[in-house]
């Protein structure tokens, strides 16, 4: 049976890339609505976003919501320097023929959440976790629906990628994120552990290129612009595949190995807000909530990404 998903994203150049999967995958998840979230780049910006890849996969039976335009506590930090003025790279932006719902992404969470089975929906979250938060925190009942959260976010042995022991997506928003890791359901999270592990090489790119499909090019153009940013390392490297993971898991949940353990997320240290304490030891005062992912098979990824594409 397929997955019950809502997907909750700020795109940004692999949010576009994860987006796209997630779109397009229409045999293997139940995608019910898109909520978009200001992070990588503006609120206004990522639900714009959202709709140009809409229009690209062809799916404008999915229904797209703009959120919260800024954290629950901490001021926005944006990263346009990784992700272009536009967000999405170097990709062309068209004008749009279908536009974001007038609906506010929290409003729409709430009122599917609570309407829906118990524990019946997954929510993949792959930026900061500020509507999701949100939505909880206006309305607890919303736990009863969700059976999982599926999320891009933290590190553990890898550091971080915005300071010296954040991950972005948890650095933007820490105190939504506290609250999600802590909410009560299971929490599968793809850090930078995992991630890094899966980098669109050059051979990668090009097979991925190659395909030909208007939605393989605009992944692949997506991967060129990340690939050209120095902070990403050495091209023939590649860059790292973030945001796809989550998506990647929901089809093919064998590509990923994970270790049971309990997160915790800095919300008050200027010098580490936003690191999260990943603590595999079993103690009988800690749930241990969380499926960290710790090991990713990069060629099983690339292969599934080329064959829904």
């Amino acid at each position: 049976m397929k997955r019950k998903v809502i997907f909750d994203c700020d795109p940004g150049v692999d949010d576009g890339v994860a987006l796209l999967l997630a779109l397009s995958a229409k045999h293997e998840i139940d995608l019910l609505g898109v909520t978009t979230v200001a992070g990588n780049v503006s609120a206004e910006l990522t639900a714009r976003n959202a709709c140009v890849i809409r229009e690209i996969v062809g799916r404008l039976d999915v229904p797209i919501f703009s959120g919260c335009t800024k954290p629950l506590v901490r001021d926005p930090i944006g990263a346009g320097h990784f992700h272009g003025e536009s967000g999405l790279g170097d990709l062309p932006i068209r004008a749009l023929t279908h536009h974001a719902s007038s609906e506010h992404a929290v409003d729409f969470l709430v009122r599917t959440l609570i309407d829906a089975a118990p524990e019946s929906m997954s929510l993949v979250i792959t930026g900061p976790m500020t509507n999701v938060a949100t939505a909880l925190q206006r309305e607890p009942r919303c736990l009863k629906g969700i059976k999982e959260f599926v999320i891009m976010g933290g590190a553990r042995s890898e550091g971080g990628n915005i300071t010296a022991s954040a991950e972005y997506n948890i650095y933007a928003d820490p105190h939504a994120a506290q609250k999600i890791f802590n909410a009560g359901p299971r929490v599968w999270a793809f850090g930078l552990d995992a991630t890094h592990q899966v980098r669109a090489t050059p051979a990668r790119t090009a097979t991925l290129s190659a395909i030909g499909t208007p939605i393989a090019r605009a992944a692949a153009q997506l991967i060129e612009f990340s690939n050209a940013l120095p902070a990403n390392g050495p091209r023939e490297h590649g860059s790292p595949l973030h945001d796809p993971c989550p998506i990647v898991w929901l089809i093919q949940p064998e590509l990923f190995e994970f270790i049971p353990c309990h997160v915790d997320v800095e919300t008050e240290s200027p010098l580490t807000l936003g690191h999260t304490a990943v603590e595999f030891r079993p103690r009988a005062d800690r749930e241990q909530n969380v499926r960290w992912a710790v090991r990713a098979n990069a060629d099983g990824v690339f292969s599934l990404i080329n064959r829904v594409f």
